[in-house]
C-alpha cells in the first residue's frame, strides 16, 4: 500500500496549505452532499446492518436513519463554523540577543483511524482532520464496509468538485492487513489513533511502529453518595446507563453508600422500564430482591466490565474512600460521576479521580466532543501524555518553533 500511502502524504502538504476559508467551504460542501446523498447511504448501510445480529448491542452504533444523517451533516456544518486551530500563537518572546522566538500551532499532516462499526466516524473524522490541516487515512471495520464506501466516495466527490485532492482521505480495505499496513506505515503515517473497544485498543498500542494516541475503552461508574438527591439521582442513572448502551461514556457500575441502600430500588426502577439487567452484590441484591424484575447476584467479573448493552453492576460501599478504592482499581480512566447534595465529598471525588473526565451530579452520558463544544470529536483519549479527554481540533494539531534573527550567532 506504499503507493496509496504515498499519495496521501502528497495530499497532506496541499491540505496543509490551503486558507480556513477554503477548507470551510468544502466542508460545508460536503455536509450538503451527505443530505442530498442520503438514499445512498441509506442502502449501502442497510446491506451491513442485513449481516448483523439485531439483537447485538452493536446494531444500533452501525445503524442510520434520516435523522442521524443529517446530524451528521450538521455536525460537519458545526466545525466548519468553529475557529481554525492552525497558526496560533503559543508563545512569543525576545531573547537579549534580539532573537525573536515563538511557537506555533501546526497540523500533524496525516493522521490514521481505526474504528469500529459506527459509520459517522468516517465523517467525523475527516470533517476534523480537515479542518486541521491534516489529511487522514481510515480502516473501518467489516461490518460497516459498505457504509464505509459510500461515505468515501461522497468525500471524494466533493473534494473533486471543489478543485481539491480527493487523496486528502483515503478508505483502506477492512482487512486486518490493511489494518497493519497502517500501523507500520513509518515516513508516511504521522499518527495514528484507534477508536473501539478494549481488544481493538490494546491491538493498535501493542503494534503500533507508528506513535499512537491511545483512546480507552469506558469502564464509567457512578457513586451515589450518603446525601445523594433520589430525583436527581434517578435522571443520572437512567440518563448514563440507557441514552445509548452501546457508547463508550455509557455507566456500567452504580456504587451506593450503605445509608442509602432503601433508597437503592427508586433509583433503579426506571431502568426495569428499560430491561435493564442488574449485577448486584450481597447487600444491593437484597435491597432489590422484592421490587425488581431483572436482577442477578454479581461475580468478580461484574465489576470492570464495558457491557456495551442494557446490563449494570451495582455495588455497595461503607463510604467514598470505598467508592475512591473501586474506581481506582475498576476505572478505565474515562468518565466517573458523583451524585451528592455534599460539597466537601464533591471536592474530593474530583480532585481524587484519576479520569479525564469528573462529574458531579450529571451524568457521563455528556462526555462528547460536540457536547463539549468540540464540534465533533476524534475519540476519548484516556492517556495522560498529550491529548486527554474527548478530542477536537486543536488535540489534531502539533507546533513548531519559528525562530527569526539578523545575524546573530552563537558563542
Amino acid at each position: 500500500m506504499d503507493d496509496l500511502f504515498r499519495k496521501v502524504k502528497q495530499a497532506s502538504r496541499i491540505v496543509a496549505m490551503l486558507d480556513d476559508d477554503t477548507r470551510n467551504r468544502l466542508l460545508i460542501s460536503t455536509a450538503d452532499a451527505i443530505v442530498t446523498n442520503t438514499d445512498r447511504l441509506l442502502a449501502a448501510n442497510r446491506s451491513d446492518l442485513s449481516r448483523m445480529d439485531c439483537s447485538s448491542p452493536l446494531y444500533d452504533r452501525l445503524l442510520l436513519d434520516e435523522k442521524r444523517i443529517q446530524a451528521i451533516a450538521s455536525d460537519m456544518r458545526n466545525v466548519a463554523s468553529l475557529p481554525s486551530p492552525l497558526g496560533r500563537i503559543l508563545l512569543d518572546r525576545t531573547l537579549a540577543n534580539g532573537l525573536r522566538i515563538r511557537r506555533t500551532s501546526v497540523p500533524y499532516g496525516v493522521i490514521g483511524v481505526i474504528y469500529e462499526a459506527r459509520p459517522n466516524v468516517t465523517f467525523d473524522v475527516f470533517s476534523l482532520c480537515f479542518k486541521s490541516g491534516n489529511a487522514c487515512i481510515l480502516k473501518g471495520g467489516k461490518d460497516a464496509d459498505d457504509t464505509n464506501r459510500v461515505a468515501e466516495s461522497i468525500i471524494r466527490e466533493a473534494l473533486e468538485s471543489n478543485g481539491i485532492t480527493s487523496d486528502a482521505i483515503a478508505l483502506l480495505p477492512a482487512t486486518h492487513e490493511a489494518g497493519n499496513a497502517l500501523l507500520n506505515a513509518v515516513g508516511y503515517v504521522d499518527v495514528v489513533i484507534p477508536r473501539g473497544g478494549r481488544r481493538l485498543i490494546d491491538f493498535v498500542r501493542d503494534n503500533a511502529k507508528v506513535p499512537c494516541i491511545e483512546t480507552g475503552a469506558g469502564v464509567v461508574n457512578a457513586y451515589f453518595d450518603k446525601s445523594g438527591n433520589i430525583g436527581i439521582g434517578k435522571a443520572i442513572i437512567l440518563n448514563a446507563k440507557t441514552r445509548r448502551v452501546s457508547v463508550c461514556n455509557a455507566l456500567d457500575c452504580l456504587l451506593i453508600h450503605k445509608d442509602r441502600l432503601n433508597d437503592l430500588p427508586a433509583l433503579c426502577a426506571p431502568l426495569a422500564d428499560k430491561n435493564v439487567q442488574i449485577f448486584a452484590d450481597k447487600r444491593a441484591w437484597q435491597a432489590l430482591k422484592p421490587s425488581y424484575p431483572i436482577l442477578s447476584e454479581a461475580t468478580p467479573d461484574s465489576f470492570g466490565t464495558e457491557y456495551m448493552d442494557y446490563k449494570m453492576a451495582v455495588r455497595t460501599v461503607d463510604d467514598i474512600q470505598e467508592a475512591l478504592a473501586h474506581i481506582e482499581i475498576y476505572g478505565s480512566g474515562h468518565s466517573e460521576s458523583i451524585i451528592t447534595d455534599d460539597e466537601n465529598a464533591a471536592a474530593l471525588f474530583q480532585q481524587t479521580v484519576d479520569a479525564a473526565c469528573v462529574y458531579v451530579n450529571t451524568p457521563t452520558s455528556f462526555t462528547d466532543g460536540g457536547q463539549f463544544g468540540l464540534g465533533a470529536e476524534i475519540g476519548i483519549s484516556t492517556q495522560k501524555l498529550g491529548a486527554r479527554g474527548p478530542m477536537g481540533l486543536e488535540e489534531l494539531t502539533t507546533y513548531k518553533w519559528l525562530i527569526n534573527g539578523y545575524g546573530q550567532t552563537r558563542p
